[in-house]
């Protein structure tokens, strides 16, 4: 049995949307505040931490206790995805072995607010010692992790939005959006395009678009419904019925299109009263038919689709030979659209 959804009262949705807002306005000034420090002082020591990231011969190592940590993670994944190779590695367990997976070609960025975490601070001196460029994103320039690093990245806050100002919030937010315009900043030095962001994310919906060829999805060989010009209209609709698609490619001696026949001409031709069954395909078929390269993307090809307001199209080769059929069905199921 299902609990019914709580029924607050005027004064609870006053007091909660209250609160929320004012904790949302905390973080704006927060961030507001970041981009100010981003644009002025700071404007030095982030480009050198861009700098060093660019020039990283390995990866670029997150590091960050609690729920720095969880940002920091977010961090790594963020520029894993965006051109620049990064991983996590958590302080306490990289004192107890996974330090290993650490080395002098990488760059270590170090998230802490306080900047005094015990356990980031006992792997500081190994970290040095390695060789490694140490970049600190810390709330306090002063701290022991700040005085270990090549470069100091500040995001501090003033105030949390917890209104005890003590659980991290105002804090995390900052340190997570100093760790998008890092990843934003790298990516356009990096010339990363929206090519590169589907490789590095096959399963969704942007690198489908952007991956999936024609030849991926269209129907090829005895899939692929063709009659010549000559064929009677009788044998050319027992080839649209075989291959169940709704169309037939008239084709010349070589292969090429020189037009289509759909079940939408049929219609329209029934509409007018005319007996094909004395015709030849060729005297009904639509001519010059709509066609697309298998080399396009998927996505051109619904494009083309969408705009003749059709609902398949005709693949060729380089010749103009036809090589394929493509539907919207087809591209419904490849999920490009």
């Amino acid at each position: 049995m299902s609990l019914a959804p709580p029924n607050p009262t005027p004064d609870a949705v006053e007091r909660h949307a209250s609160r929320g807002a004012q904790a949302l306005a905390i973080e704006a000034q927060a961030i507001e505040a970041l981009r100010e420090r981003l644009v002025g002082p700071m404007a030095g020591a982030f480009a050198a931490a861009v700098e060093a990231m660019l020039a990283c011969r390995g990866r670029v190592v997150v590091m960050g206790m609690g729920k720095s940590g969880h940002v920091g993670r977010k961090i790594a994944a963020t520029l894993a995805s965006t051109g620049t190779p990064a991983m996590f590695v958590h302080p306490a367990e990289a004192s107890h072995g996974d330090l290993g997976m650490v080395t002098q070609a990488d760059v270590v960025i170090a998230i802490s607010n306080s900047g005094e975490s015990e356990e980031l601070g006992a792997i500081l001196p190994v970290l040095k010692r390695l060789g490694v460029t140490l970049l600190a994103m810390t709330g306090r320039a002063g701290s022991s992790l700040a005085s270990h690093a090549e470069v100091v990245l500040d995001s501090g806050v003033e105030l949390e939005a917890c209104p005890l100002n003590l659980a991290p919030t105002a804090s995390t937010t900052a340190q997570m959006a100093l760790g998008d315009a890092l990843a934003v900043a790298l990516l356009e030095a990096r010339g990363f395009r929206a090519e590169d962001f589907a490789r590095s994310h096959p399963g969704g919906a942007l690198g489908r678009k952007l991956l999936t060829l024609v030849r991926d999805v269209m129907r090829s060989g005895a899939q692929v419904p063709s009659v010549a010009p000559a064929t009677s209209f009788v044998d050319a609709m027992r080839e649209m019925s075989a291959k169940g698609i709704g169309c037939t490619a008239i084709v010349d001696a070589a292969g090429r299109p020189v037009g289509i026949f759909t079940d939408g001409d049929l219609r329209r031709q029934i509409e007018r009263g005319i007996d094909m069954r004395a015709l030849t395909v060729g005297a009904v078929m639509t001519p010059n038919p709509r066609r697309v390269r298998a080399e396009q993307l998927a996505v051109e090809a619904a494009d083309v689709m969408e705009v003749a307001k059709i609902t398949s199209v005709l693949v060729v080769d380089e010749a103009g030979v036809l090589v394929g059929a493509l539907t919207s069905n087809d591209l419904l199921r490849a999920k490009v659209i």
